[in-house]
Parts: structure tokens; sequence; C-alpha cells
């Protein structure tokens, strides 16, 4: 699932955030210089102007668009857009307190030096963000692109795309079309593939999204067009020629210099982004509470029937690849690893890919009685019950996970993946699913487990991940149900 690579409020809400920081400290340094040393929220007229002027500036950088291309204005420009926001929000204000009668109690010092402190704060702020974004990219932190062009504009095009690269891309690396450069560098990028093995290059390392610019001399190779959208990854073509692409969104952009052709599973605004991730914030935080609370009820019956840490943590393979480690609470003795080869024989979802038993007796307290009974303990309780997931939710405020989203297979696990299977790396994982409210129990074909992680991303949509968080609860408190 792809964002576009705009520049509006939603993709830069931390420059949102620092402004808001930034007018309430030079309200507050404003209102301390006037009055020496008094907090301005112990009085109702100026704790009522500290929530207004907030929401002004929100409304002035809508109204006014004053985030659109924010990395590319250079120091000049950005003072100025900065002056034109700190002088509407002046008179907003001031057309406020002169409607509702407040002018004459409210401090005209206080007034001017908000707007002066508001000014020198944001401009700072602004342009020292803007310099560690520029760093961040410079050191390789930000969202994965793979290059693929010919030999010819090679150079040309890795450095037209790191002098150009407003979105903040990490560049992952280098394929050649029309010749194997594998082991060189192109303007200090490494090359990493060939056409012939750029697909499996792409389901083994975290590549959030491919750029194809080939010359007039070379055209498209459909071919390989084809692999890459097999995979799931954001495809970006240079405009040499357009073909509809059935079931696949589609749309025109900038990526550096270049006006691309994007293709994509979904395609999903910054807005709704924006409250996923918000969403995903506050669940984050109430689980990592809850998650407390648990861990004072299983920590000791985990310990007591089997020694040892109450968490695992394992590596795990998350959005277009990117490796992580997630986090549960311990439902397994610590040797479960060590004895998954000789269960493999009895994994109902049979070629490895996936892994799941019936009766699993690397499960802490499970064992099979003389008489073939099969007794469970603590380490079933926690799986049926889904309490082993908990700490997850740790995952999910980091921005690893997300609440909602596809499980996180094993590194494994996905080297085994044919191409097809890549496309549900597309999205971030989730503690919960559509395959696991769609009765994961009943399902041993990987291959449905695919269909259904595609039918989400292709779907995806806040209505939806309501709907499935709707279906998870109802799965936890069925008497047999497990998520």
């Amino acid at each position: 699932m792809y964002k576009r690579k705009v520049e509006g409020w939603f993709k830069h809400y931390d420059f949102i955030l620092l402004d808001m920081l930034c007018l309430q400290l030079a309200f507050w340094l404003a209102y301390m210089l006037r009055t020496q040393g008094m907090s301005p929220y112990v009085s109702e007229l100026y704790r009522n102007m500290a929530l207004f002027i907030e929401m002004v500036d929100i409304i002035v950088i809508l109204s006014l668009g004053t985030l659109k291309g924010v990395l590319r204005r250079g120091h000049y420009r950005e003072l100025v857009v900065t002056v034109h926001q700190t002088v509407v929000m002046g008179g907003l204000i001031l057309t406020y307190l002169y409607f509702f009668q407040k002018s004459e109690e409210y401090s005209r010092i206080i007034f001017g030096l908000t707007l002066l402190f508001y000014l020198i704060l944001n401009y700072v702020g602004r342009e020292v963000r803007k310099f560690q974004l520029k760093n961040k990219t410079v050191n390789r932190e930000g969202s994965s692109l793979l290059i693929i062009t010919n030999e010819k504009i090679a150079e040309e095009t890795v450095r037209s795309l790191l002098e150009n690269n407003y979105a903040g891309y990490r560049i992952a690396g280098v394929v050649v079309q029309d010749r194997d450069m594998r082991g060189q560098t192109i303007a200090g990028i490494p090359v990493v593939a060939n056409t012939e093995t750029v697909a499996q290059y792409i389901c083994k390392e975290w590549i959030d999204e491919v750029i194809l610019i080939p010359s007039k001399r070379l055209q498209y190779s459909q071919k390989l067009m084809e692999q890459l959208e097999e995979t799931g990854v954001t495809l970006h073509i240079r405009l040499l020629e357009i073909s509809n692409k059935p079931g696949k969104k589609q749309f025109v952009e900038k990526l550096g210099n270049y006006t691309v052709l994007t293709t994509s599973m979904n395609y999903a605004n910054e807005s709704a982004l924006f409250m996923k991730r918000m969403i995903d914030i506050a669940g984050g935080l109430v689980g990592c509470i809850l998650t407390g609370m648990v861990f004072l009820l299983v920590a000791p019956a985990i310990y007591i029937s089997s020694p040892g840490p109450i968490f695992f943590s394992q590596v795990r393979v998350g959005k277009n690849g990117k490796k992580f480690k997630m986090y549960k609470f311990r439902s397994m003795y610590m040797d479960a690893e060590e004895r998954k080869a000789e269960l493999m024989k009895d994994n109902k979802l049979g070629d490895g890919k996936m892994f799941k038993l019936d009766f699993d007796p690397r499960v802490i307290g499970n064992r099979i009685l003389p008489d073939g009974t099969k007794k469970t303990g603590i380490g079933d309780f926690i799986r049926r019950t889904s309490l082993d997931e908990f700490p997850q939710f740790f995952n999910v405020l980091k921005g690893d996970m997300s609440i909602v989203g596809t499980r996180p297979p094993l590194v494994g696990e996905v080297n085994l993946y044919e191409l097809h299977h890549r496309a549900r790396l597309a999205i971030k994982p989730g503690i919960t699913g559509m395959w696991q409210v769609s009765g994961r129990s009943d399902i041993t074909d990987f291959e449905e487990v695919v269909k259904l992680d595609r039918e989400y991303i292709n779907n995806w949509s806040i209505g939806l991940d309501f709907k499935i968080l709707f279906k998870t609860v109802l799965v936890v408190f069925r008497k047999d149900g497990s998520v």
C-alpha cells in the first residue's frame, strides 16, 4: 500500500507539532516576561487564549498551505512564508479579541511579544528540522528506494535522485538493466542486482519502492515490470509511455526531477494514513498499560511452569522486508526453536512458509498423558486468550507494527516465498488482521492466507480496520476462539 509523496500538512505533521510547540512557548515566554514570572494558565482569559491560538495555528496552516513545498524552500523563502503566517495569525487573534470584547483586558505587550517570539522560534525550528531531515537522508534512514536504469544514464539518474531527494528516501541500491555490474558502485551507491536477480533481491531485502528510469534507447521490459508488480512493491515508472494495469492503482507524480507513473496495490491518502497512525499510537499507549497489568497476572505462572525470561523476542519481517524484533509473553519452553524442525512434519500449513500445529508440545504445560489425553497449561491459556500478544503493543507504539495488518512472518519463511507471496509485506504487519478473523484455525492453505492478506491490502480503509477490530473482539471472547 502506497501513500502518495505529496508535501501536504498530513505528510509533515512533525512540522505542525513543531509549530504548535513554538507558538505555546512564545505565548508562555511573553506572559512570563510581562508579569515577571507568573504562569499564564492560572488566568481564564489567557488559558482560553492558549487553546485558541493553537486552533488558529492549524487553521492558518491548512488554509494558506504553508507547509506545501517546505523541504524545497530556501532560507529567504522560508522567512517570507513564516512572516506571512505570523501576520495572518495576528489578524485572526485581534479579530477574536475584538469580537468577544476582550481587547481591553488583554495585554498588548503580551500580544506583540507572542507574535515576535513565535516568528523567531518557528523560523529557527523549521530550519533546524529541515537540516535534521537532510541529515537523515544522508545517513540512509528514510524509506528505501531501489533504482533500476541502464548503463548509459545510470550515473546521471543516481546523482539527480540524490540531489533532488525531497521525500527523504534512503537509496538502497542500483540495478543496471543492460549490463551485469553487481559489486560496483555508481555515484557512491552500490549495484545490488541485475534484471535476472532483482525480483529475488526485493523479496529478501528491505525495499519500500522501486523507480524504473530507462533511456529512450532502452524501452521498458514488460517481464521485469510484471515481476516487480507481483512482489507488491510500489513501482514508479518514468513516463516514456503509459499502459493500463487492471486491478492496480495508478497516478502520475513527481519523484526528484522525474515525472513518473506510479503503480501500487492500493493508494491511501495522507489523512487516512495519519488517522491510522494516530489510532495506533493511542491504541499502543493503552495496550502498553494493559500489558503491565497482564504481566502482574501471568509472569509468576510462566516462571513457575518454565523458569526463564517472561518476555520472548523474535526477528520478524515487516513492511517491504524491514526486519524488526517482535515481542510476546513467552508461551513456550526455552528449547522451542530447537524442537521446531522435528515437528515440521506435522505442520498444518505444509511447506514451511507458515507454521501451525493442532497440539504443540513446545507450549508451556502441554503434554500427552499415557492414556493419550492431551493436557494443557498456562502457555495454552495465554495463547488461547491472546494474552501473549499484548507486548506487541510496544511494537505498535514504535511504528514497527500496526494494530490491524498482516501477520509478520519469520525470516526463514520469507526466504521460501515466491514473488506473489511478497505482496503480503506491502503494509505494516498487525496484531490482528483479516486472516485472524476469518477462521484461521480452519485455513490450512498458505495461498488462502496470501489471498486474504491481498484482499485486505487492496481494499484497505479505516472503516475496514474498525470492522476487523470488532470481529477480533468477538473471536477472542468466543469460547474456542483465539487471535
